[in-house]
């Protein structure tokens, strides 16, 4: 038989035929696979970012050793006759028409946090006056980095005069001179 192009359609009462789904949008169970798939994904990355960050701030936090270390070296040669700075804020004030020794972000107090991490100084006390007019001055010194939370970092530094810096997992107690017990060098 040959068709004639006509089709024959039969509504049953109160039945309304059904129509084509327009293409507008998502379905709800497009929308969920999507969700679904970016939650393993996010899963899979934030550990990542998360080891990222503490593997920066403890970058930071040796830097800012390094730092410390290099200013107490200038300081000592060209300011306090042989002597170090006692606190990271004697070195964050600069000889009369010069500037400081350290930047403004380690320089401004005693203790200061930085990145995650409290870095702090002292220094066995000498008597003497630098060319800042700081009479806080140390015969040695030892500065340290420990995080403020596991969170910011897992490591914790220190350094010396001996410019050596040292690393343990815990928070590392020594003196100006010696080796800190329990801690690795790492420089």
């Amino acid at each position: 038989m040959a068709s004639s192009g006509w089709r024959l359609t039969l509504f049953f009462k109160n039945e309304v035929p059904m129509r084509l789904r327009k293409h507008e949008g998502f379905t709800l169970i497009e929308l969920l696979i999507v969700v679904a798939i970016i939650g393993i994904i996010a899963a899979i990355a934030v550990p990542g970012l998360l080891r990222a960050r503490i593997s920066g701030n403890e970058a930071s936090a040796i830097g800012s050793l390094r730092a410390i270390g290099s200013a107490q070296s200038t300081f000592a040669a060209s300011c306090a006759n042989g002597m170090y700075a006692q606190t990271l804020d004697i070195l964050g004030s600069g000889p009369s028409g010069g500037s400081a020794f350290i930047s403004p972000d380690l320089g401004a107090s005693a203790t200061v946090t930085k990145s995650g991490f409290t870095v702090g100084m002292t220094g066995t006390t000498a008597t003497g006056t630098a060319c800042n007019a700081a009479t806080a001055l140390a015969s040695g010194y030892h500065a340290w980095a420990d995080p403020v939370s596991s969170s910011t970092g897992t490591r914790h530094f220190f350094i010396n005069t001996t410019g050596t810096i040292w690393q343990a997992t815990a928070a590392i107690s020594g003196n100006d001179t010696a080796t800190p017990s329990g801690a690795s060098a790492i420089q």
